[in-house]
């Protein structure tokens, strides 16, 4: 190798190095580094010699190159001779201080270059440096930067000459005056003290061990009194802060007799410079240093200082920390680290400055305060042992700070404190305390905007700490289990408590099972020991009742019962077995449920089921009254959890249930009378406004929904508690009641209830609410056989009493929503309870007429345009429930029930938008279901068709109200009737349902209601009465009808949007009644029918109309006379706006034409254009019959053909763009046929003339491809398409192709006209630039799906070949070709003409139809392929001859020839093949650099192909070819289009197996599989690593190739030439190179440097980069 090449390529390199972009600035040095790893000393000489040659290169640049020799130097120093060397210091030296200007990116990376060389030449690099560094001169800045840096990467190297470079130094300090050598001063002493440091504590490795710290002492002290005496005071803050980052490791040198000296300067001098620096941590740095110092000479002059010490440090600390800075973070740990060093030598000083400033109250001096004790109890553990008590003592006033900030700090201090044994102090009971209660903060709403440290600052922030830090010392920490346990048993009672249960109840579950590891002595609880303790009694009762809200708290349910499961043994010693068992199960059942999918009241039961298993467990009266006194006791705790208290009179009363003591029930429910809150029980029983209504319980065993969410969940705790303990004690319950209500608190007077004397009439009546809520539960609870004995003696008459009160000798009753809400309730209740008792059926309710009049009058008082409440729904329900009762109910009575019902839900609006839009809901649906079961009831009394139609009847002004929402809950309660009165039906004797018909007349047309939820009920109303008729032709219930069953099909069709699909399915909704209608009813039904026409609803009518003419069709033979009477009168009102009696008149249009079919249409094609709406449909009238059509069918197209198709404007004769208009005849006819093949009648008629009319369609759509209306009809089309008048799109070409599509649906091809327009074919169609498209897509559904009507097509459409219209011409070959892509011209032995029909038209004067020619002959591959070889020859020849055409000036027809190519080649002789494949092949060639797209693609693509048709066959002539573009491939596999990319790979991969290299074909195989990512310089590396290795020969060929494509167009193809010679020279062997013109190459890439491209110029210089191979 010669370093002339090696200086020629680094040269281009860095000649390149100036470009303007990052990206070609970094892979130039790369380039560099690359050079320089193969020859690193010549390249680094070429650098030398190039930066002293180019002495007005800027410094950015220069910079640049002394960086890449620094990388290079890097690793390569030690491969330098000591004159390179030489000569790379005396460049960076001199570089470095060219210029005295501070320019840090030049100077620094000289510098570098310098530490880089001194790594393995320190000797040499100090003595430049040092000459450099005369005394009496002040040196450049740089070169004591550089001394600072060597000090810091070569320890051993440089302290040797610290006493040199220091005495040199000493008296340069004084002389300088400039900031920024002064700056580099402080940080060269600073650097060189830590390297003494290190040096010296690492003797047995240095190369001197006799070096000592005295020898440095002096020199370091004359710099520290410069430094600190001087300079120290400087205004320049970075020279400060520069100076006291120094002074820290100095200080560690100075002799300690210095140091003691100093300190009483130096201290308060570091001291000084927080106040003068917003950024301290350097300050903190050098102070910590300091001290330590100070403290390893034993210094008693930091006594003096200690006070000013810890002031300033203290502020230091109560600096807020913010978490963008790090610099402040940094500070603090060294703040911290200054308390460690203080508190390890004075730490009595050290808490007598901290604790008094615990009782401040400003919150930056007390949390900076605690952040430094918690610090010094955890790093001075055993200085602080002795100042235990005093750390406690102080504590007080923190703990009472509300501060977040403090509260966090003093958790982290009781952390610190629970491991180090403070809490085992007297004192520490206080810490505990307050780590529970901080457990037990509630949770907070976050802020809109939360700041960075809002988590910290929150009290969620606080509360989750405490809760970490309660678990860590609970299970953690060894010596605190004897300190909590039993100590935070205490917390579990307090409410303030109640938001740390869950962290409480695990570290107590924790200490428990450490207890019991011990032994089951210790794990006892001795409440003697422990008086605080709560008792049994509470602990259960507690737990219990926070469980009813499980999820609470982070899961306070399951915590507490774990909690009792290991406690049961002090709970009750027979409590083990059972709760071992239960408990598990019940927290197995809450693993099975999330806090919203919880069923509660299941749970709350399931909790009750467990207090009654463990009262009966524990069998003892005194225990159950003990645990009831509790319960009661605990009732106040709760008066802000409403769930949790109404949870807790449950218990009292399943407790008190168990309880065999008379007296202490009635002393216990005297109580609960006593003390209840009435005022909160009845508002929140009341909840005025619904949304904590929870959805009712589904029903069973056709049962109504009762109570189920008809109160709040949280609001019936006194009134169950009356109820459940009822179930066992109803006369002790009853008797206590009727005492309360005797009492004097209940009148208002004085007694031993004087806590009402002042209440107001409505506080009384808060009370009564509650004591009828109890009333109606008890009798809900109780026995039913006891219950009925005292229901209206004592129970409604109590109720009713309160409810009402007498004024002078009058009723008046209040209006007191809460207690008419109660009275509702309970009578409900009680009404229920009758009903399930087994004597219900023989009891005689005698105030059964009065509850329901009194429940009627409640619902007529409610509102009529809202629902708040559940008045209506409660009221319902009991006179449900009444209904049944005896005595029966009168009929006016029935009556009046039923329309005030109605009248109060169905006139509701409908529901509104909002938020509390769901609880709305659930109450509308509650409300609605009482409803339902109350009319059901009422019919279960009358189940005959009378009584049906009673209901009906009642239901009918809704079931037609103008509002919709009205009809639809009309026609939900009208199908739940009629389901019910199905399924209860009983025929003792066949009788015939003589309502069928008004009944089926008045629901079938709502099946067509504008609203979709009405459609659906109305359909289920006539499945429903179809079902009834049957019932009473005799058949069972369980027969299922077919026919009727179709009905249920059709209800996904009365959703569809489409009105189409909606009226069709009318239609077969009438199908399937005129099927099951009895004779005698249908006249009936058709009037009822009738009446429908003129309903409002125009859905409706229309769909009346749909519906009588299906009747008609279905079953109007005895009706045929009527049918001339029945069109005239719809002929009559054809101009009126209803549409649904336009299609009425079509049969008169029939008649008419049946007899004048030629006038008619004559008549008719003289209607203007557009065709309005009527005209349309009398045209597809005429389709009613089939011979009629064709007849009709046959003069259209006599029509069509008659005139020509447009004609052209003058302005096409004066030589500008044709302008070519429609003419009006077979315009008319191409409308008309449209419409009348349309008609579903049409369609024999479009079967026999299918042919004619597809290809007639076919080329008018051609030859009418961008002809424009006359101007006349133009302002028609315009003005039609503003009013909506035009049924049919006028323009040409559109109503042409609209016309076909409705001619391939009439005539059973259905599937063309679909997958044409999946396909998009149709749009195509309509435009001159997808027309051919279109075309080909239409001629391939034909062949797909209408094979049988191919053959005459064909004749018709080879016929119109010779067109003198060239668009159909281009059609007609189009549709032609593109059939011979399918077999089934094959099977119809349609081959051969088709071939001689193609053949024939290529020499046809239009390049479209030569190209369509070849197009088509190419077909054959796919359509039958097994002819190819016996019509290889002349395949062959047409596609070599569209090869060579010479008058397609675009080149389309040669594309064609060579996509043709591409399909035929596989298929064809090998022999008829390899006479052709030379010449192909040479022919394909220029089209791999074409400038379009296609061309590239097919060309590579046909490449491929006679690649792969001659695998490991090929002649030496043709693998030449295969050389040849291999190059090509390769780099166009970077083709900025991915088709000509794809079309690479496959080529490549085709190419392979002929070039006979396994290695080669096997990286094209793996490499370029289709749809596998490409990384293109890999595969590129790998490809040419095979290449040079397997022919090496090839390389001149393929540079040279890859150097024409340097001049590319494409950007990316130039990046890949470079980068592909760049592979190549790097895999190729040394003797090849003789291949390589270099001179050229190099000339060649030092033009590509200065391409436009940056990614271009970069992969030059990468392969500069390589070439060093070659140099």
């Amino acid at each position: 190798m010669t370093e002339s090449c090696v200086k020629k390529l680094s040269w281009t390199l860095l000649d390149a190095i100036t470009d303007k972009d990052p990206m070609v600035q970094e892979q130039v040095c790369s380039a560099l580094c690359s050079l320089g790893e193969v020859q690193p000393q010549e390249m680094l000489c070429a650098c030398e010699q190039y930066l002293r040659q180019h002495d007005k290169l800027a410094y950015p640049y220069r910079a640049m190159v002394l960086r890449t020799m620094e990388m290079v130097l890097r690793s390569h120093t030690s491969e330098l001779d000591k004159d390179t060397a030489n000569i790379i210091i005396l460049l960076a030296s001199s570089e470095m201080t060219r210029t005295k200007e501070l320019v840090c990116g030049w100077q620094q990376a000289a510098s570098s270059v310098l530490v880089a060389v001194g790594q393995h030449f320190v000797n040499r690099v100090m003595e430049e440096m040092l000459s450099r560094f005369q005394p009496g001169a002040l040196p450049h800045c740089s070169v004591v930067r550089t001394f600072a840096s060597l000090a810091v990467s070569n320890v051993f190297g440089v302290v040797p000459f610290l006493p040199s470079i220091l005495s040199t130094m000493l008296p340069m300090l004084g002389m300088t005056k400039q900031d920024e050598l002064r700056v580099a001063f402080c940080s060269a002493l600073q650097h060189f003290s830590e390297s003494t440091l290190e040096y010296l504590a690492n003797l047995d490795k240095a190369p001197d061990p006799t070096v000592r710290k005295d020898t440095f002492a002096s020199d370091i002290f004359s710099a520290y009194d410069i430094l600190f005496h001087h300079w120290l005071q400087s205004r320049e803050p970075r020279l400060r802060l520069a100076v006291v980052e120094a002074l820290g490791p100095m200080s560690l040198l100075l002799p300690s007799e210095r140091l003691e000296e100093q300190l009483p300067k130096l201290l308060p001098g570091v001291l000084a410079l927080y106040k003068k620096h917003a950024e301290t941590f350097y300050v903190s740095k050098s102070l910590g240093q300091i001290l330590e110092a100070a403290v390893s000479v034993g210094s008693r002059t930091l006594e003096v200082q200690l006070d000013a010490l810890l002031a300033a440090l203290h502020a230091q600390i109560c600096v807020p920390v913010e978490s963008s800075s790090p610099l402040v973070i940094s500070n603090q740990k060294e703040v911290l680290r200054c308390f460690t060093v203080l508190a390890c030598c004075a730490p009595g000083r050290l808490l007598a400055f901290l604790l008094p400033r615990l009782d401040t109250s400003n919150e930056r001096l007390r949390v900076g305060t605690l952040q430094v004790l918690r610090h010094v109890i955890n790093s001075a553990a055993a200085q602080m042992e002795v100042q235990k008590p005093f750390i406690l003592s102080s504590m007080k006033l923190p703990l009472l700070d509300p501060s977040s900030k403090v509260k966090q700090a003093v958790v982290q201090v009781i952390s610190a404190m629970a491991h180090h044994g403070y809490l085992e102090q007297p004192g520490g009971e206080v810490m505990i305390e307050y780590l529970v209660q901080q457990c037990a903060l509630p949770p907070e709403q976050q802020p809109e905007n939360p700041g960075p440290d809002n988590k910290n600052l929150s009290a969620d922030g606080v509360r989750a700490m405490s809760i970490c830090t309660l678990y860590l010392v609970s299970t953690a920490v060894d010596r605190m289990s004897d300190v909590l346990w039993p100590y935070l048993l205490e917390f579990l009672t307090p409410v303030r408590f109640t938001g740390a249960l869950t962290p409480l109840c695990r570290s107590l579950v924790h200490l428990a099972q450490k207890r019991q590891e011990v032994g089951a002595d210790t794990f006892l609880i001795q409440y003697d020991a422990h008086v605080n303790l709560p008792s049994p009694y509470a602990v259960t009762t507690r737990l219990l009742v926070v469980s009813s809200n499980p999820y609470l708290g982070d899961g306070r349910g399951a915590a507490s019962l774990r909690l009792l499961n290991i406690l049961h043994r002090s709970i009750h010693p027979s409590l083990s077995h059972q709760w071992e068992t239960s408990i598990p199960l019940l927290l197995g059942y809450l693993d099975e449920y999330t806090e919203e999918t919880l069923p509660r009241k299941e749970w709350e039961e399931k909790l009750l089921m467990f207090l009654r298993d463990t009262l009966g467990t524990v069998s003892d009266n005194t225990w159950t009254c003990q645990l009831s006194l509790e319960m009661c006791k605990q009732l106040p705790c709760y008066n802000g959890m409403p769930q949790e208290k109404h949870f807790l009179y449950k218990c009292i009363g399943t407790t008190l249930g168990a309880a065999s003591s008379k007296e202490v029930v009635r002393k216990h429910l005297q109580e609960l009378l006593e003390t209840a809150r009435y005022q909160e029980e009845a508002d929140r029983e009341v909840a005025v406004t619904f949304p904590a209504e929870a959805p009712g319980c589904p029903r069973a065993g056709g049962q109504p929904s009762v109570l189920s969410g008809s109160q709040p969940a949280r609001a019936r705790g006194l009134a169950c508690c009356f109820g459940i303990c009822a179930s066992s004690h109803l006369e002790d319950t009853l008797a206590q009641l009727e005492d309360f209500v005797k009492s004097d608190v209940f009148r208002k007077s004085i007694g031993i209830f004087n806590i009402f004397k002042d209440r107001s009439e409505n506080e009384v009546e808060k009370v009564k609410s509650a004591l009828i809520l109890c009333y109606g539960h008890v009798a809900a609870q109780a026995p039913r056989e006891l219950m009925l004995a005292r229901v209206e003696s004592d129970i409604l008459r109590n109720m009713f009493q309160y409810f009402s009160t007498k004024v002078l000798g009058i009723k008046v009753e209040t209006k007191d929503p809460a207690l008419k809400l109660c009275l509702v309730q309970s009578t409900c209740m009680v009404s229920r309870a009758i009903c399930s008792s087994a004597q219900a059926s023989s009891f005689h309710f005698s105030r059964k007429a009065e509850l329901v009049a009194q429940m009627m009058e409640f619902i007529r008082a409610e509102p009529p345009d809202s629902l708040r409440t559940p008045v209506r729904k409660k009221a319902m329900l009991t006179c449900t429930y009444l209904a049944s009762l005896q005595p029966a109910l009168g009929e006016q009575a029935r009556a009046d029930v039923i329309q005030g019902c109605l009248h109060s839900v169905m006139a509701l609006p409908p529901e509104s938008q909002g938020e509390d839009i769901g609880c709305q809901e659930a109450l509308y649906l509650d409300t609605v279901r009482a409803l339902e079961d109350l009319l059901t009831s009422l019919l279960q009394q009358d189940m005959t068709p009378q009584g049906l139609q009673v209901m009906v009847e009642h239901l009918s002004p809704w079931i037609k109200s103008p509002r919709g929402h009205e009809r639809v809950r009309a026609l939900g309660l009208s199908s739940c009737l009629l389901q019910y009165f199905l399924e209860h039906l009983h025929v003792s004797a066949l009788v015939p349902f003589h309502n069928l018909g008004l009944l089926v007349g008045l629901f079938s047309p709502r099946c067509a209601d504008l609203w979709p939820a009405a459609r659906q009920e109305a359909v289920g109303c006539v499945y429903s009465l179809l079902y009834l008729q049957l019932g009473y032709e005799g058949f069972s219930q369980d027969y299922r009808d077919d026919t009727a069953e179709r009905l249920l099909t059709l209800k996904d069709g009365l959703m569809h949007p489409d009105p189409a699909v909606l009226f069709h399915t009318c239609h077969s909704i009438a199908q399937v009644i005129a099927k099951r209608l009895p004779a005698d009813q249908l006249i009936s039904l058709l009037l009822t029918m009738f009446e429908g026409l003129g309903d409002p609803d125009k859905n409706c009518s229309q769909a009346a109309s749909v519906m009588v003419n299906c009747l008609l069709q279905e079953r109007g033979s005895a009706l045929l006379e009527k049918v001339p009477e029945i069109v005239s009168v719809l002929r009559s009102k054809l101009q009126e706006t209803q549409e649904h009696v336009l299609p009425a008149t079509q049969h008169s249009v029939y008649l008419l034409a049946s007899q004048h079919c030629a006038a008619v249409v004559s008549s008719l094609l003289g209607s203007p254009l557009p065709f309005d709406s009527h005209t349309c449909m009398l045209w597809r009238a005429l389709a009613v019959e089939s011979s009629l059509a064709t007849q009709v069918l046959g003069l259209l197209l006599e029509k069509m053909s008659r005139d020509v198709p447009f004609k052209e404007s003058r302005a096409f004769l004066l030589g500008s763009a044709p302008d070519r208009v429609a003419t009006l005849l077979p315009l008319s006819a191409t409308c008309a046929l449209h419409e009348v093949v349309s008609a579903p009648a049409s369609g024999p008629a479009v079967l026999e003339l299918y042919p004619q009319l597809f290809v007639a369609l076919l080329l008018r759509v051609s030859c009418t491809v961008g002809v424009q209306l006359p101007r006349n009809l133009q302002a028609k089309e315009r003005r039609g398409a503003s009013l909506a008048q035009a049924a049919r799109n006028l323009e040409p070409c559109s109503s042409a192709a609209d016309a076909l599509r409705a001619m391939l649906l009439r005539g059973g091809s259905e599937d063309v006209m679909q997958d044409v327009e999946l396909e998009g074919g149709w749009e195509l169609l309509r435009t001159s630039a997808g027309h051919e498209e279109g075309t080909t897509r239409l001629a391939r559904a034909m062949a797909k799906y209408a094979g049988p009507r191919l053959p005459l097509v064909m004749k018709a459409l080879i016929g119109t070949q010779n067109s003198a219209y060239e668009i159909q011409r281009v059609t007609s070959t189009a549709f032609l070709a593109e059939l011979l892509s399918s077999n089934v011209v094959n099977d119809l032995m349609l081959l051969e003409s088709l071939l001689d029909g193609l053949a024939a038209r290529q020499k046809d004067s239009c390049a479209s139809v030569r190209r369509l020619v070849l197009r088509g002959l190419a077909n054959l591959a796919s359509g039958s392929p097994d002819k190819v070889r016996a019509h290889g020859p002349q395949l062959l020849t047409a596609m070599i001859s569209g090869l060579d055409d010479g008058d397609d000036p675009h080149g389309l027809v040669a594309l064609e020839a060579m996509v043709g190519l591409s399909r035929l080649l596989p298929l064809v002789e090998p022999w008829d093949l390899h006479s052709v494949l030379l010449h192909v092949a040479i022919r394909v060639r220029p089209f791999f650099d074409s400038e379009k797209i296609e061309v590239r693609t097919a060309s590579i693509c046909l490449f491929g192909h006679l690649n792969e048709a001659c695998h490991r066959d090929c002649e030496d002539v043709f693998l030449e070819q295969v050389v040849s573009g291999l190059a090509p491939l390769l780099l166009h596999l970077q083709d900025p289009q991915a088709p000509v990319a794809s079309a690479c790979r496959f080529a490549l991969r085709m190419c392979g197996p002929n070039l006979e290299c396994e290695e080669l074909s096997a990286t094209f195989q793996n490499y370029l599989q289709e749809g596998r990512g490409l990384h293109f310089g890999e595969f590129l590396n790998t490809t040419c690593k095979h290449l040079m290795r397997h022919f090496p020969d090839l390389l001149g060929r393929l540079v040279s190739t890859s150097l024409f494509y340097f001049k590319s167009g494409w950007e990316d193809i130039r990046a890949a030439a470079p980068m592909f010679t760049g592979f190549l020279v790097l895999h190729a062997e040394i003797r090849h190179r003789p291949q390589v013109d270099l001179e050229q190459l190099l000339a060649a890439l030092q033009l590509l440097l200065k391409d436009p491209a940056p990614a271009v110029r970069a992969k030059a210089a990468e392969a500069l980069g390589r070439l060093v191979k070659f140099a």
